[in-house]
């Protein structure tokens, strides 16, 4: 299948309806581009796994990265229906990306990108892309090529933000070990916040805290810090750490 660029084109006027919490709501693509500059993913479906595990996952963490060179919003956009689309938002806490459904297909039909997926019992649905949409006009478009399954190359989130800014630097993917009452814990999480590095915490409980983290560090003891599969160590590596990186 081949499929054309949208790239110099306005984007095909439509309003979708959605759920805001327990009501319907409304809006329209002038709502959502005009004067703006928005960077728009769409994927084949609510809860399927790249979805959920990579694809909105990376553009909710590169937020703050986008949002320092000029991007007003993310919206992730599916063939799916109001109800499915709330729900799978509720459960992936993405609160940087806004979840747009394209219910009857008629969104991405007009991009030239709804294809067939009978095969998978989905019926319709779109083609995975991202684009860069300023003032309601695309300026650029990664379009997944035609293969088998479900390629994911050129529509991610670094990609995106490389075509933004080549130079950008990519916010650290930081993990940090924690458990409750911890003075040397705070300290870590002070450091951390004052250089601005985003972190996943996670708080061990007494019984497991010396397995995993001897298992994971061949030390026994908390803060331990983890950033982009590297370990990073203790307290004061970590200071160490936020300062180099500040």
């Amino acid at each position: 299948m081949q499929f054309s660029s949208y790239e110099q084109r306005a984007i095909p006027s439509m309003v979708f309806k959605y759920r805001n919490q327990t009501e319907w709501a409304e809006i329209s693509t002038a709502e959502l581009f005009d004067n703006k500059n928005v960077i728009v993913f769409s994927l084949p479906g609510a809860f399927t796994p790249t979805c959920s595990s990579t694809h909105v996952p990376r553009f909710n963490e590169l937020w703050p990265a986008f949002k320092a060179l000029g991007i007003d919003a993310i919206v992730c956009i599916s063939v799916n229906d109001p109800f499915v689309m709330q729900a799978w938002a509720a459960d992936q806490q993405a609160e940087n990306v806004f979840f747009l459904p394209d219910g009857n297909g008629k969104f991405t039909e007009a991009m030239g990108l709804l294809v067939s997926k009978e095969d998978l019992n989905f019926g319709q649905r779109s083609w995975r892309y991202s684009m860069l949409v300023r003032n309601g006009v695309v300026e650029k478009q990664f379009i997944e090529p035609d293969e088998p399954g479900d390629p994911f190359h050129v529509s991610d989130a670094d990609t995106m933000l490389s075509y933004l800014a080549p130079q950008a630097k990519v916010p650290p993917r930081a993990v940090l070990f924690t458990k409750k009452a911890c003075g040397f814990c705070q300290r870590a999480k002070n450091a951390l916040d004052a250089a601005n590095i985003s972190y996943a915490t996670v708080e061990l409980p007494n019984s497991d805290r010396g397995t995993v983290v001897y298992a994971l560090t061949g030390k026994t003891t908390v803060p331990q810090l983890f950033v982009d599969a590297t370990y990073i160590g203790d307290t004061e590596a970590i200071e160490q750490f936020a300062r180099a990186y500040g």
